[in-house]
């Protein structure tokens, strides 16, 4: 595989984990993410660095829609996060951090598995 995908994976990789250490004190309650700015533009930052490094990954090797569902939906994330912040509901963001992170984690570690 590409140093530069692989590299790009371990990003993605290193981002949901801390997205993840960012609720391991505490049960994952959509009333107090809401509440806590902080981790609000944490999470923010993170979602952006993995719809950077997944847009990076498609632009060398478009293959990868088809090993990652939601591709081009992560990449249309990060822009909207980036562009259109002010439209961002906090109610998104924890259905994709609830719903869809996990499945991308899986499916991150499973192609570095087999890499």
């Amino acid at each position: 595989m590409d140093k530069k995908i692989l590299k790009r994976l371990y990003d993605v990789q290193v981002s949901i984990d801390e997205i993840n250490s960012y609720f391991i004190d505490e049960k994952m309650d959509f009333f107090e993410y809401r509440k806590n700015i902080m981790r609000k533009r944490a999470v923010e930052r993170n979602l952006e660095i993995i719809g950077e490094a997944i847009n990076s990954i498609l632009k060398t090797d478009s293959s990868f829609t088809s090993k990652i569902t939601d591709a081009t939906a992560i990449v249309g994330l990060r822009n909207q996060v980036i562009h259109a912040y002010d439209n961002i509901s906090d109610e998104t963001i924890w259905a994709i951090l609830t719903n869809h992170l996990p499945k991308l984690k899986i499916e991150i570690d499973t192609v570095l598995k087999n890499n």
